[in-house]
């Protein structure tokens, strides 16, 4: 899980995960049927699909030259007239939930202002779920906040968080009781972890541009930009925040199962000098106290970081590269599935997983060697209860726009039309066996 590595050493261990995940077919026991309610799901979030966010800080960012956003995200998806159909695909697919995020600048476009349009329309894409058999699963808070918000100083200032416990609190009333599952963040850690990128640092100088051109936009001394802003100041902000929005959600769902998720790497540490220890308490430590009365932590992972002495490393010489650039690993999974569940000492659901690929063919790959490794964590008694892929669609990934495709589902950016890719079929296979 967390441990120094040789550079040869990697790519022989690259190696040998390829040699055991093509072997473990042969090798291991007939599957073991997971618990009856686990969960089998795509995700999508409001921003990179619904098109038309005007009233989000990233909108305001992504229309300013110079820009750090390869292109605005525009209509997006245009989920937000098509959410039907997304809704069936998900079903078609043979999965049972549907993660989604309500956006807040559409509910409270601004302060004390709530949109019951707005409210209504989340309400009737968790009753349409409900319908179709599926759980709707709800992430109050995925990255983008209102453009006032932001104005006002965004989450470095600790006043703000009343305005975010009052919209959780109207938000949990408005959707009603058919969701099951809620996540008040969405990575929350990303910003200190992206800090150790040497890519992101140098793209730094760009951001700050963004930031000083918003806040005129604006009117606001200055612009909290989600992923430059002071985290010495945001991270203890957001805690509260969440330990306050699941008081407020509470108050109005008791049951309903509540949580925030992590970005995690499978941390290593390179070899000689490495800064591995420093890294986890500055992008993980705070985080893994602040969840630990919640009823379940979510993990999202990507890939691996090798660790050097300031930095993380580059992907090693030879391995498989992604089109974010990250190197090609699906064995990070069950590394950070067991991490969180011995960190935190919570049941674990992998709330995002996935690979940027253009052949679909390597996505299947990738997602038959992560879920091997969360097959394997599972049989070792680890509390795994869901695993929920990123994406169900082709989407707006930030500042890579759409160059960056995640989907299980292709979109046209012309006509919206949606084509199901091999890899969603072949996800619903393991949800119709539901096992590993």
């Amino acid at each position: 899980m967390i441990h120094p590595v040789s550079r040869r050493g990697i790519l022989r261990g690259t190696a040998a995960s390829l040699v055991m995940a093509s072997a473990a077919p042969l090798l291991a026991t007939a599957p073991r049927k997971l618990r009856s309610d686990f969960l089998w799901g795509a995700a999508t979030a409001g921003h990179q699909v619904e098109g038309g966010n005007v009233n989000s800080d990233s909108w305001v960012s992504e229309h300013l030259r110079p820009s750090a956003f390869a292109e605005p995200s525009g209509d997006a998806c245009d989920s937000w007239n098509r959410w039907r159909e997304d809704i069936d695909i998900v079903e078609r697919l043979g999965l049972n939930t549907y993660r989604f995020g309500i956006e807040w600048s559409r509910i409270e476009p601004e302060p004390g202002e709530y949109s019951q349009a707005a409210l209504a329309h989340y309400r009737a894409m968790i009753d349409y779920c409900h319908a179709r058999g599926l759980r709707p699963f709800i992430t109050f808070s995925h990255f983008t906040v209102p453009r006032w918000f932001a104005g006002m100083g965004g989450w470095e200032e600790a006043a703000n968080i009343d305005h975010f416990v009052r919209f959780c609190e109207v938000a949990a009333r408005g959707l009603g009781p058919d969701y099951t599952h809620g996540l008040t963040f969405n990575e929350p850690n990303l910003a200190p972890q992206l800090s150790w990128q040497p890519d992101f640092r140098k793209a730094m100088p760009m951001f700050a541009l963004g930031n000083k051109a918003a806040a005129r936009l604006i009117g606001a001394d200055r612009f909290a930009g989600t992923l430059t802003s002071d985290t010495t100041k945001t991270v203890p902000n957001q805690i509260t925040a969440h330990h306050r929005a699941v008081e407020a959600i509470k108050s109005v769902r008791p049951d309903l199962q509540l949580g925030l998720s992590l970005s995690m790497a499978d941390e290593q540490a390179a070899p000689g000098e490495s800064a591995l220890e420093r890294k986890i308490a500055q992008v993980y430590a705070p985080w893994f106290e602040a969840v630990r009365k919640d009823d379940f932590i979510g993990v999202q992972t990507y890939g691996r970081a090798i660790v050097g002495p300031d930095a993380d490393l580059p992907p090693p010489i030879g391995a498989e590269q992604t089109l974010t650039q990250m190197e090609f690993y699906p064995e990070a999974l069950e590394a950070t599935v067991r991490w969180a569940a011995k960190a935190t000492g919570l049941p674990v659901i992998v709330t995002e997983n996935g690979v940027a690929v253009a052949d679909d063919r390597r996505r299947i790959a990738y997602m038959d060697r992560a879920l091997a490794g969360l097959g394997r964590a599972i049989r070792d008694g680890v509390d795994v209860r869901g695993y929920i892929h990123w994406a169900l669609l082709d989407n707006f990934e930030w500042n890579r726009a759409y160059t960056a495709p995640f989907g299980l589902v292709a979109v046209d950016r012309k006509t919206f039309s949606r084509t199901i890719k091999p890899s969603g079929p072949h996800l619903g296979r393991y949800a119709s066996r539901n096992s590993l």
